[in-house]
């Protein structure tokens, strides 16, 4: 399996600006030189996978074609289990245009209400991640990550991105939206790599970094 190395240059095939975030804190151990896709002009491909790996691969492959360097990609999303696994796929777009996931969390909320899911055994879901390293010859690995928990209403903390506020994690009493960003995705000693973000990351960087 070919292996990153500190100095080499990655490219970050993301325009969401917590996702830089959340990858800078993770790839900073590893000395790599990370580029994200916006700041190199890089347009946003058409996602039109089926699966979070599908989604994942196609903006990995888009980006290091476009730039020559390695890129790395997530997709992810929320699965709700009392909502049929949704929004899963489509969480981002739930969001609409302006990315504005408070209304999108709402929709969760309305759509929970609606289905008399009031108690937190109805109120079940999981938190996915694929991530997705691809070089300009097409060479590529995977890695998937995922944390389950509960969504609480009203959301709680403005830390973190998107669906955060709302969902609180198995064995914690802190919403990702209240959690630092060690606490949510930080690796040992810092954190327990706690995210599906994280979880996957730790899979992928096993295989492919340093």
């Amino acid at each position: 399996m070919r292996r990153l190395q500190p100095g080499d240059r990655l490219v970050l095939a993301t325009h969401n600006p917590g996702k830089v975030r959340e990858f800078d804190d993770l790839l900073r151990p590893y000395g790599l030189t990370v580029v994200s896709a916006a700041s190199l002009g890089l347009p946003e491909p058409e996602e039109t996978g089926t699966t979070f790996a599908e989604n994942a691969r196609i903006k990995a492959l888009a980006a290091a074609t476009a730039s020559g360097l390695p890129a790395l990609a997530d997709d992810s999303g929320l699965a709700v289990q009392a909502l049929w696994g949704a929004p899963g796929l489509f969480s981002a777009r739930w969001a609409g245009p302006s990315k504005d996931f408070g209304p999108a969390m709402q929709r969760i909320e309305n759509e929970l209400q609606k289905k008399g899911a009031t108690t937190p055994d109805q109120r079940r879901a999981a938190f996915v991640a694929v991530l997705a390293l691809v070089w300009p010859d097409d060479e590529a690995e995977e890695a998937e990550g995922a944390v389950c928990g509960t969504l609480v209403w009203p959301p709680r903390g403005d830390q973190g991105f998107g669906y955060d506020p709302m969902f609180l994690p198995d064995g914690f009493d802190l919403t990702f939206g209240e959690m630092t960003s060690d606490q949510k995705h930080g690796l040992p000693p810092k954190g327990e790599g706690l995210s599906h973000r994280a979880r996957a990351f730790l899979k992928l960087a096993e295989a492919c970094l340093g």
